[in-house]
């Protein structure tokens, strides 16, 4: 155990955040996606949901504050709208660790694509649909 450094991220993915630079991207997502298959590095945590995972992450982990959309979920397949429940989650736990970022949104298919470049995958053993979502890395200012 570490001060500060919340548990349910083990070494591996501490590594992995670390590791990331900046612009690098982290997918973290839900039981049912394809992460195996995606291509990048996967790392399970399945039993974590994702707004836990996203929200110890991003008590670390800057978010890019240059690019237009730093924090991004995927759409609901034939209704882009929509918002699911858990989609105010991931936002609600994106502004409370930064305030001027919102949540951003890609089709399913163009979300796929986008996890296939990512640094890493954290599956988690999230339940909920659309339990998914993209974190940019951003930089640590100088005090």
């Amino acid at each position: 155990m570490l001060k500060s450094i919340p548990p349910i991220l083990g070494p591996e993915l501490l590594y992995i955040l670390r590791a990331m630079g900046h612009g690098d991207e982290i997918a973290i997502v839900d039981a049912n996606f394809p992460a195996e298959s995606s291509g990048p590095q996967v790392v399970r945590l399945d039993g974590q949901s994702a707004t836990d995972v996203t929200d110890a992450i991003l008590s670390l982990m800057p978010l890019d504050s240059y690019a237009d959309e730093s924090a991004i979920c995927m759409q609901v397949v034939g209704n882009p709208d929509q918002r699911e429940p858990i989609m105010d989650e991931f936002e609600a736990i994106v502004v409370r660790h930064e305030t001027d970022r919102a949540l951003g949104s890609l089709e399913r298919f163009a979300f796929y694509e986008r996890v296939e470049t990512a640094y890493a995958i954290v599956q988690t053993g999230e339940a909920r649909l659309y339990g998914n979502i993209i974190l940019k890395k951003g930089i640590i200012r100088p005090n």
